[in-house]
């Protein structure tokens, strides 16, 4: 029986990042066409064979919800064409704030993605930093869940910062921060936030010393901006030498490219999960495509993934 083979395809929104996956893996994009409708809806078509070969499918889950609903007609056109397997391949996965009942009659978004995605045909899904681990358990299918420390680690050695600092800019990413300092062998600190509602902050407070400190402010999504700023001029002010923030999954919805350029950050850093919407002199983008053709590769060879995130704490 011959081995199967590897198609990589992607959905509308994410083509820029798949493009340089397939490269990066060793083959070209696979063909898939379009048809959009006069009414709005839409229909994906593959323009070559699939039958019994290993499908990934390549598409961020952001706004708007198309991008979603193209994954997953893709994945229904795939195992309607007898592909052997379907694995999606979603850098940023969206509603994935959604994960919980933080209040009575709300729905837990990310769970019903997970039921889409499944009855779609999905049989695998690689993703990179969740919004939350827990998600994973969502799904009754394996899921690669990457960490963009394999991407921001060797980048921040790579500043020499001499009096290297991490920080959260909320008590919900301090594990992220304290997993940071341990591989950078430093401290961290974590700024303390209250919300009046939604994107709006009330309040904040810096729990720990950043005086005389280069200090990274490390999350997982920068949405409107709003909170990663405003931690950074309280860091700054707490006397800081220098203030950069990295995040995984650049929304930047809103004012956010005004308040990034209007900030006290040397930098930002993020990657290419989501395209950015306009240029900034302060913003700096890393590419996940290698981190993904690799994991497609053992996942195909049935390699292990686990020693792509081991770190040594020494610089």
């Amino acid at each position: 029986m011959p081995e199967p083979i590897v198609s990589i395809f992607s959905g509308r929104a994410s083509e820029y990042l798949a493009d340089k996956i397939a490269k990066s893996y060793g083959s070209a994009l696979g063909k898939a066409t379009f048809t959009d409708f006069s009414d709005g809806e839409f229909q994906p078509s593959f323009e070559e064979n699939i039958r019994g070969r290993d499908v990934f499918l390549v598409q961020s889950t952001f706004a708007p919800t198309d991008n979603l609903f193209e994954l997953l007609l893709m994945a229904d056109a795939a195992r309607r064409a007898s592909a052997r397997k379907i694995t999606a391949v979603i850098p940023y996965f969206g509603f994935a704030r959604q994960d919980r009942k933080d209040k009575p009659r709300v729905t837990i978004a990310a769970k019903l993605v997970a039921n889409l995605l499944i009855t779609a045909g999905i049989s695998r899904i690689i993703t990179i930093d969740l919004h939350a681990d827990q998600i994973q358990g969502f799904f009754d299918v394996p899921v690669d869940h990457l960490y963009a420390s394999n991407i921001f680690v060797p980048y921040i050695r790579s500043l020499n910062l001499p009096n290297l600092t991490m920080a959260s800019p909320d008590t919900g990413g301090t594990r992220r921060a304290a997993s940071y300092g341990k591989m950078l062998d430093t401290g961290f600190v974590i700024c303390y936030k209250q919300r009046a509602k939604p994107n709006i902050v009330e309040d904040m407070a810096l729990i720990g010393d950043v005086k005389g400190r280069d200090v990274i402010l490390i999350d997982d999504i920068i949405d409107t901006a709003g909170s990663i700023t405003k931690a950074g001029e309280l860091i700054m002010d707490q006397g800081a030498n220098s203030v950069r923030a990295f995040c995984t999954h650049p929304v930047f919805s809103g004012d956010a490219y005004e308040r990034i350029e209007k900030s006290p950050f040397t930098e930002v850093v993020v990657t290419d999960t989501i395209p950015l919407k306009q240029t900034s002199s302060k913003i700096k983008v890393l590419t996940t495509a290698d981190l993904f053709a690799e994991v497609i590769r053992r996942v195909e060879n049935y390699e292990s993934i686990s020693s792509l995130f081991k770190f040594s704490s020494t610089k």
